[in-house]
């Protein structure tokens, strides 16, 4: 199973509080920091609302 690496590229100064809440629930709370998180729907509508501020990898699982 396919899995994303999301890292924090822009600073959340000037978002909204949903974008804000939005990028904390993708587990990301500084600058550049990375996560590795499963490729579900959900997870895909997380993204595509704070695209503008993240950097989006596709990686192969390790455990596969």
């Amino acid at each position: 199973m396919k899995k994303l690496q999301v890292t924090l590229k822009r600073s959340l100064i000037g978002s909204t509080d949903t974008q804000r809440a939005t990028v904390r629930g993708l587990g990301l709370r500084r600058l550049h920091q990375s996560r590795i998180v499963n490729n579900t729907p959900a997870i895909r509508g997380m993204i595509k609302k704070v695209i503008h501020l993240l950097d989006v990898v596709e990686v192969e699982d390790a455990n596969a």
